[in-house]
């Protein structure tokens, strides 16, 4: 069969849509196969971070989202512990809350208007690689040839499954429904019975399990623990809603008219390899782990913006031997941390005493300022330094949207490209400037000379001499050109 694409990704929620959007900027040929036929119709609510905020912003993507959103201070995420918001290194230090399938819209459209294809109702169902490519069954026979295979595709990745590669973690030890429906008592009925539940499980298990909460046009938000779950791959029914409401409180609210039921658990599990071949994972197809801290969403976007423009250079023949390697070598270690972080935050939330006196000493910890930082850095993905070797403070991480003289610095990086910027005004990226923009700008707010920035934003390179800067210039982008 002919390679009809570079590279087919299944899965078109955040992690799939915006990896092909990545894919696209430099022209490599996308097909993204969707196993459902219609968009997700619930409205959950999603957190975007920092980080994923400043992604948005390096492609001009944040004010459409912000039109849809919220915004919220970036602080008391680590385990629900409030505290005061530190200073914080971003132009965009704040949380905007929105709703997920407009998140996945707006990825979705920003791809297909790139030249990516979309493919609803298409489910993989079997995969074979060679050295030339890999083609892609589909459960309906039909097959598809491609030079990479991504699998986008959640927690239960038929990609991951097909590789074999190896999910280990630990299973759901609880398991919690979330819907919005309609409800039969007041609001006042509502409050008494919330807090009578909280008299009895505690103000943080009641805040993090259950909750009856307003939705707009007479819908409720329902969130409510499951008991004695058979199959978690059935989505929960009406009167499951019903049953453990009266478990808890005493009574079902009358709930009634669902707009949408769903459940999740708070299984814990990293793939044992991000790549195998010419397949390779992202998002919940290589991790996943409870919601607490918001991450889930953030973590599969962030991989898509580490891998496109590596896979990209991969197929358009530029790239250095081991780029592609360091996709897992950059993203697992940062998937452990996330999985670590949110396991001792399900432990701090629990109503043990040892844990409880952890959380004690914890709180009063986060009031210097320097603890309380560190945390919402890393629930954030602000403080991410990837192993560059040893050198500046700023190497390996992400550098802020600082003012330059062309206006912002983000605004520069809108077309997934590398950017050297350059406070001597005498450098130059020479054979790389199909690939890398130069900005001479020695007014620029940076304490380094020159600073050579990856398509993802972290820096690459900091210095001042042009021999090691062309070194580093093929360390990331290759050849030069002519």
């Amino acid at each position: 069969m002919p390679l009809e694409y570079d590279v087919i990704i299944a899965g078109c929620g955040p992690t799939g849509a915006m990896l092909a959007a990545e894919l696209r900027l430099h022209d490599v040929r996308v097909l993204v196969l969707e196993r459902e036929t219609q968009p997700v119709s619930f409205v959950r609510i999603v957190g975007l971070h920092i980080r994923s905020l400043e992604l948005m912003a390096m492609r001009g993507l944040l004010d459409r989202l912000l039109e849809h959103g919220r915004r919220r201070p970036a602080a008391g995420f680590f385990a629900a512990i409030a505290k005061p918001v530190p200073s914080l290194d971003s132009a965009h230090a704040y949380l905007l809350g929105i709703p997920q399938p407009v998140v996945v819209r707006l990825l979705e459209e920003h791809a297909i208007a790139l030249g990516a294809q979309v493919r609803h109702g298409c489910a993989v169902a079997g995969l074979k690689q060679d050295d030339e490519g890999v083609t892609v069954e589909l459960a309906d026979g039909e097959q598809l040839r491609s030079r990479y295979l991504v699998g986008c595709d959640g927690g239960r990745s038929t990609v991951r499954k097909l590789l074999g590669v190896g999910f280990p973690g630990e299973p759901s030890r609880t398991e919690t429904l979330m819907g919005e429906m309609e409800v039969g008592v007041s609001q006042e009925e509502i409050a008494a019975k919330t807090a009578a539940v909280q008299e009895t499980h505690g103000s943080r298990w009641t805040h993090q399990r259950f909750w009856l909460r307003p939705f707009g046009e007479g819908a409720y938000s329902v969130v409510v623990p499951a008991a004695n779950v058979s199959d978690r791959t059935e989505p929960p029914t009406l009167e499951d809603f019903r049953q453990q409401l009266r478990a808890v409180a005493g009574t079902d609210f009358g709930v009634h008219s669902p707009r949408w039921l769903s459940r999740f658990g708070d299984a814990t599990r990293l793939a044992d390899r991000y790549r195998v071949g010419r397949v390779l994972l992202a998002g919940d197809a290589a991790h996943i782990h409870p919601p607490t801290g918001g991450q889930g969403l953030n973590l599969g976007v962030q991989d898509a913006f580490n891998l496109g423009w590596k896979l990209a250079a991969q197929v358009r023949g530029w790239a250095p031997e081991t780029l592609l390697d360091t996709y897992q070598a950059e993203r697992h270690p940062v998937a452990e941390d996330v999985l670590d972080n949110t396991r001792a935050q399900m432990e701090l939330l629990s109503a043990e005493p040892g844990p409880q006196a952890v959380r004690r000493l914890l709180t009063e910890l986060m009031d210097f300022d320097e603890v309380n930082r560190y945390l919402i850095e890393k629930i954030t993905a602000t403080g991410i330094r990837y192993d560059f070797g040893e050198g500046h403070h700023l190497l390996g991480r992400r550098l802020r949207d600082i003012d330059v003289k062309q206006g912002h610095l983000y605004g520069l990086l809108h077309r997934g490209r590398g950017l050297l910027l350059d406070r001597t005004e005498r450098l130059t990226v020479g054979g790389w400037s199909d690939r890398v923009e130069h900005l001479a700008d020695p007014t620029a707010e940076l304490d380094a000379p020159c600073v050579l920035l990856r398509p993802d934003g972290h820096v690459a390179w900091i210095g001042d001499e042009q021999q090691d800067l062309d070194e580093h210039l093929a360390r990331w982008f290759g050849r030069p050109t002519g």
